[in-house]
């Protein structure tokens, strides 16, 4: 017949369940001393953005083995959770006029069928000088819409400004055009910048570099879309020509 556990002698210095079951699980009570402790009940924080729960205070790993303690240092994550918000500027000498560059920018109907991985743009507002348009952009595996208040300065400047969406946090564009090479009058100084931020963390570590690509093919598309509506471009001499870029 069974005894019950409570009925059976417990070794000699041990007075409870509880110290039996520390001493077969971490060895002798000698060792307890120098063991640390476990703390079971450090804060636990979940990051829902990755589905990631850590402390707050990370603390070295021990391998307990009786009176041996030997720390581990802590593992690296994979991801780096920043959403830094980034900008990119472009400066260009182009053979094409500050009229028709600007045309060209100001038509938002038409981003759609030029403007790298613009799926639909539409205006649903247009005054003097300011406009509202809707755009869609996609991006592997990222697809998603959002509004831009315009404001337009012909022929000198069209700015774009993100006012909402789940994608981004901030985005805004803006161009400005002045004249270009003296003798050239169908030429302009085409300046570009757009700064932007995700609005979460993991559109930001899928996205930023494939949208870092786009951003810089931005002032080529539109380029190219002045070749299309006004034919070749003004030949500018090798010595003249200018082109700067600054990133961030």
């Amino acid at each position: 017949m069974a005894v019950p556990f409570a009925a059976r002698r417990l070794p000699m210095g041990v007075r409870t369940f509880s110290d039996f079951i520390e001493i077969v699980t971490l060895g002798s009570t000698h060792s307890k001393p120098t063991c640390p402790r476990v703390l079971r009940n450090q804060p636990i924080r979940y990051l829902a953005s990755c589905g990631i729960l850590m402390t707050r205070q990370p603390r070295l790993l021990y391998h307990v083995e009786r009176s041996v303690v030997t720390p581990m240092p802590p593992s690296r994550t994979f991801l780096n959770l920043t959403n830094k918000r980034k900008q990119y500027s472009e400066r260009r000498i182009i053979g094409y006029s500050m009229q028709e560059m600007y045309e060209v920018v100001s038509n938002v109907d038409d981003y759609k069928h030029f403007v790298p991985w613009c799926k639909k743009s539409q205006t649903v507002m247009k005054r003097a000088s300011h406009a509202k348009a809707q755009l869609e952009v996609g991006f592997p595996p990222v697809v998603e819409r959002y509004t831009s208040m315009i404001t337009n300065v012909r022929p000198h400047l069209v700015k774009a400004v993100c006012t909402d969406g789940k994608l981004f946090n901030h985005l805004e564009t803006i161009w400005r055009f002045s004249p270009g090479i003296p003798g050239y009058p169908r030429t302009c100084t085409v300046d570009f910048s757009i700064s932007f931020e995700f609005r979460s963390l993991l559109h930001s570590q899928l996205a930023t570099m494939f949208f870092d690509e786009v951003v810089k093919q931005m002032v080529v598309a539109f380029e190219h879309r002045c070749g299309k509506l006004y034919g070749p471009e003004t030949r500018i001499p090798r010595e003249l020509m200018f082109h700067e870029v600054h990133q961030t």
